[in-house]
C-alpha cells in the first residue's frame, strides 16, 4: 500500500465531507440564476430552494431568507437527501485472502443499503477487475465488508481502489 496515496486519499474525503456539509459546490456561480442557488457564501438575491435544479429534497441555508418549509418541501423523498457512506480500504485482496476489505461509514442517522465499489489493479495500475456490493450500515455506524474477486487470478491483483464515497442503493 502507498502511504501517500492514503493520506491523499484522507484528505479528499475530508475535504468532500466539509463541503457537503457546509452547502459549498463546485460549478456554481456567486447569486441567484434561478439555477437553484449556489454553494459558498448566503446573500439575499440567492434562489435557495433545491427543489428547482435537484429534484426535491428541503435544502436549508439560514439565511436572511424565509425558506423555513416543512420537509416534505418540493416533492422529494427521504432519500433524495441521504449523504453517501465514506469507505476505507482495510486490506486488499491476496493469496490467503481473494477479498479486498473495507470499512463503510454511515454519514446519517437512520440505516441504509450503500453500493460499496473497489478496483482492483495489477502491478501497472491496469484494472484487473471491478466489483460492486450492496451493504446495510446502521445510521452512524461502520461496517466491515468483504468485496470478493470471484474467479479472478488473484496473483494479477497488486492493488484495490476502493471508490471513497458509496451510494445510496436504490
Amino acid at each position: 500500500m502507498n502511504p501517500r496515496g492514503n493520506t491523499l486519499r484522507l484528505t479528499a474525503v475530508s475535504a468532500l465531507v466539509v463541503l457537503t456539509l457546509t452547502g459549498f459546490s463546485t460549478g456554481r456561480g456567486h447569486g441567484g440564476s434561478g439555477d437553484g442557488g449556489g454553494g459558498g457564501c448566503s446573500n439575499s438575491s440567492q434562489d435557495h430552494d433545491s427543489s428547482s435544479s435537484s429534484g426535491g429534497g428541503s435544502h436549508r441555508d439560514y439565511d436572511d431568507d424565509d425558506d423555513y418549509g416543512d420537509a416534505g418541501d418540493g416533492g422529494g423523498s427521504a432519500s433524495s437527501s441521504e449523504l453517501g457512506a465514506l469507505v476505507d480500504l482495510v486490506d486488499c485482496a491476496s493469496e490467503e485472502t481473494p477479498y479486498a476489505t473495507v470499512e463503510v461509514t454511515n454519514q446519517n442517522t437512520a440505516d441504509g443499503v450503500f453500493t460499496v465499489t473497489v478496483r482492483f489493479e495489477d502491478e501497472t495500475g491496469a484494472e484487473v477487475l471491478t466489483r460492486s456490493q450492496d451493504v446495510a450500515v446502521p445510521g452512524t455506524g461502520t461496517v466491515p465488508v468483504r468485496v470478493e474477486i470471484g474467479d479472478a487470478d488473484v496473483t494479477r491483483i497488486a492493488e484495490c481502489e476502493p471508490d471513497m464515497i458509496a451510494e445510496p442503493a436504490g
